[in-house]
């Protein structure tokens, strides 16, 4: 029965998310870092003190992404095996009625890699007249996906999108990010990572979402 409950998400997850497109943007400094501001998005990192965790907050507008299109690039796992370099495994099957993503992340030796299993859902949301796509992506834990050996599981992860038109041809993004990666991750990993990966990452991802959106 727990699972069963976990495998859905609110009214007000997806109208919360909704809201942060109308936030503005995160002040740089303190515990805020402006990572990168390129492609025509930016990427924040965040450190909560609470639990300890860092998390990431994008904004932007991607030209001549429709937000529809975006939306479907952003569900498309297939296509991204194609173009993430880090994604080692990246399938969806069925449990208890609902689609359980199975997503295995290289790490760089001598590392272990990470897995991670979450549900995800996508929905079309209507907020005073604006037409916007959220999708929320949360982990679980489910009997279908059991721990691999020499694997670390990641058990805290979230991660929400809302996209919305930019009244032109593009779409206004709004995405945020957390993990907790477990294990003992080196200070010149979480250094690359801020610096260089996250970056990278989100310029491989914009570059291929405007490749998807031609087609």
């Amino acid at each position: 029965m727990a699972v069963r409950r976990r495998l859905r998400f609110s009214e007000e997850q997806c109208r919360a998310t909704c809201r942060e497109l109308d936030q503005p943007e995160p002040a740089a400094g303190g515990s805020c870092e402006l990572l990168a501001d390129d492609v025509g998005v930016r990427i924040y990192r965040l450190y909560d003190q609470q639990s300890g965790l860092y998390e990431y907050k994008v904004f932007g507008c991607l030209a001549d992404c429709p937000p529809r299109r975006l939306v479907d690039f952003y569900m498309d796992l297939d296509f991204r095996k194609c173009w993430d370099r880090y994604a080692e495994e990246l399938y969806e099957k069925t449990y208890d009625g609902k689609e359980v993503v199975y997503w295995e992340v290289k790490y760089p030796f001598p590392l272990s890699n990470r897995d991670y299993v979450y549900i995800r859902e996508c929905r079309e949301m209507d907020v005073n007249g604006r037409k916007i796509w959220v999708v929320l992506a949360q982990g679980v834990s489910v009997p279908l996906f059991p721990e691999r050996p020499g694997i670390v599981r990641v058990k805290t992860y979230e991660q929400n999108l809302a996209v919305e038109s930019d009244g032109k041809s593009g779409s206004k993004v709004y995405m945020y990010y957390v993990d907790n990666p477990s294990g003992s991750i080196p200070s010149w990993l979480v250094n690359w990572a801020a610096k260089s990966g996250v970056p990278a990452f989100m310029k491989d991802a914009v570059k291929a979402c405007r490749n998807y959106c031609r087609t």
